[in-house]
């Protein structure tokens, strides 16, 4: 018996490690784990990320102003429930299983925004339909601090390996449509390792909706909190969407490793957190900067 026992006991333990270290058996395993759940928080007919995700029992949906980046976040519109998750060249991204909504942000044919764009690409927008046009500017990854009121006014950077020049070189556009082409710029030049460099570092205790998990790595990855429910005990819950690469819809993550709460979600400094298709093996937490 104890032999047998001793067996089973390091048979788990082998199954355990080479799910952890072996990328094809993660997916596998995930794409089990969220395939089964427990409770069902979803509103199927919800069509945005507030009225799509419903709140376990116990919990309340934090409060924030109307207006602010958090209530625009959370008051995104969905496509309808079941739309799958489609990458740049309108084809299906390969894992479908690890989504509970697709945002509906548009995403370029050129391939450009990919899993931290997509997140500039959120913030951007935010500020142009709050009227705060001249709060637009992100960080190339060398430092250098590009802004839309620049780039509307015709200033446009040249760029030569690690070096950055700006000069006059384009006729003043204030257009949507040359927005975009801002965007492109810091699509181009911009990521993951940029917006940790230049953000802010936030610590467990001060968590908050609009909040950025982020692997700082080249390739890095990082997704964005787009909702957030506390109970009386002060224990909070998240609720994650991602852009990914190669670049794709947005879409609401499932709590891979707990479904009874999927797909909400519990996030903490310097853990392990598993989502669909990767792992944050030291988990670090950046913010938008105030405007």
């Amino acid at each position: 018996m104890i032999k047998k026992a001793l067996i089973t006991v390091l048979l788990i333990i082998s199954i355990s490690l080479f799910i952890r270290y072996n990328t094809k058996a993660k997916m596998v395993f995930r794409t089990i784990q969220t395939t089964v759940s427990s409770h069902d928080l979803i509103n199927k007919e919800g069509t945005t990320v507030k009225t799509r995700i419903k709140v376990p029992k116990g919990f309340k949906r934090t409060k924030y102003p109307k207006g602010s980046f958090q209530s625009y976040l959370r008051n995104y519109k969905l496509k309808p429930y079941g739309s799958k998750v489609i990458n740049y060249d309108g084809t299906p991204y390969f894992y479908q299983q690890g989504h509970v909504g697709v945002l509906t942000m548009p995403v370029p044919k050129n391939g450009l925004q990919q899993c931290a764009d997509a997140l500039i690409r959120l913030r951007a927008e935010y500020l142009w339909n709050s009227n705060k046009k001249n709060k637009i500017g992100f960080q190339f990854t060398s430092g250098h601090y590009v802004s839309w009121a620049k780039y509307a006014a015709g200033i446009r950077p040249k760029i030569k390996g690690n070096k950055v020049s700006f000069s006059k070189t384009a006729a003043v556009n204030h257009s949507k449509q040359n927005f975009y082409k801002y965007l492109n710029l810091i699509n181009m030049y911009a990521g993951t390792l940029s917006l940790y460099t230049e953000l802010p570092k936030i610590k467990d205790k001060n968590i908050q909706l609009g909040d950025m998990l982020v692997n700082p790595g080249t390739p890095g990855h990082i997704v964005i909190i787009m909702d957030e429910i506390i109970n009386s005990k002060g224990e909070k819950l998240y609720l994650l969407a991602q852009g990914n690469t190669p670049s794709q819809t947005m879409h609401l993550l499932k709590n891979v490793m707990d479904t009874s709460i999927s797909p909400w979600i519990k996030l903490k400094n310097n853990t392990t957190v598993d989502i669909p298709a990767y792992t944050f093996d030291n988990a670090k937490f950046i913010r938008f900067k105030e405007v």
